[in-house]
């Protein structure tokens, strides 16, 4: 009695372990193929608009005005985001090496380093993703629900490369002044720290700022900055193209162009951290 027992819980368990590997194999197989499509459909995208322009006048036209609405509009929230994160760095180092075997100058150092390598070049990136990244998911997503796209089509225009191309050029040609004055800022704010409080000596803070300085950070924080304004305009602008429906397929083609912009940067700074360091 008891044998058949077991034969039996045994014969009910086998199935529903085959369904769930079945279940599984089908979902894995899905979102690979789900992946490859939007992969092919980036790669695609993108091989109409890197091309030169049909108009050199509207293509220019349309850079400058890109310049000014990626780059000057967010000039604002880089200075106010980059002068409270130096100080709060400078007061968290601070507070982390009170040692007396470490040298006092060590907290302008940690302040410098930390905003070279990861902030003003990586933070900032998934910052200004939210902002220009779905301004511009936002903004051809509209022309594409619009019809104003298709009509580009018909007329024979070059969609892709009228609409994207001036902005993926504008945002990267403004993204290393954008990380200059970021990482400015923020040792200004740490330089406040130590002006207005009792916290750090200014005169500590600029020696740890100024100690054992390497240029190649600057050039490796920049290279990282480039390819991350390419990733945030390119992706935000194919989701935008790409998207169809009304008002709310717009929303989710920007909350999509936030979310997998801000994958992609990060996948790709463990990436450059990895070569470039």
């Amino acid at each position: 009695m008891q044998i058949n027992l077991i034969f039996t819980v045994k014969s009910l368990c086998i199935p529903n372990i085959c369904c769930k590997f079945a279940r599984n194999l089908i979902n894995t197989t899905f979102v690979s193929l789900h992946i490859l499509q939007h992969t092919g459909e980036y790669v695609l995208l993108m091989r109409r608009v890197l091309r030169l322009p049909d108009r050199q006048r509207m293509f220019w036209r349309q850079y400058s005005r890109e310049l000014e609405k990626q780059g000057l509009q967010s000039l604002p929230i880089v200075l106010l985001i980059s002068v409270f994160i130096g100080a709060i760095l400078t007061i968290q180092a601070k507070t982390n090496t009170e040692n007396p075997l470490l040298p006092t100058y060590i907290t302008g150092l940690l302040t410098r380093d930390t905003l070279l390598l990861e902030f003003s070049s990586t933070i900032l990136c998934l910052i200004l993703a939210g902002k220009v990244g779905s301004n511009i998911a936002s903004e051809i997503g509209t022309m594409r629900i619009t019809e104003q796209i298709d009509a580009m089509e018909i007329m024979g225009v070059n969609s892709a490369n009228y609409l994207i191309l001036p902005k993926i050029l504008a945002f990267m040609s403004i993204m290393p002044f954008l990380f200059i004055i970021s990482t400015a800022a923020g040792l200004i704010g740490g330089w406040g720290v130590g002006a207005f409080t009792d916290i750090i000596t200014v005169h500590d803070y600029l020696i740890g700022v100024q100690y054992a300085f390497n240029p190649y950070f600057v050039w490796y924080a920049i290279i990282k900055a480039l390819v991350f304004a390419f990733v945030i305009t390119s992706m935000s602008s194919y989701y935008g193209y790409y998207a169809h429906g009304g008002a709310l397929d717009v929303g989710r083609a920007s909350t999509n162009a936030v979310v997998n912009s801000n994958i992609t940067i990060l996948f790709l700074d463990l990436i450059l951290s990895k070569l470039l360091l």
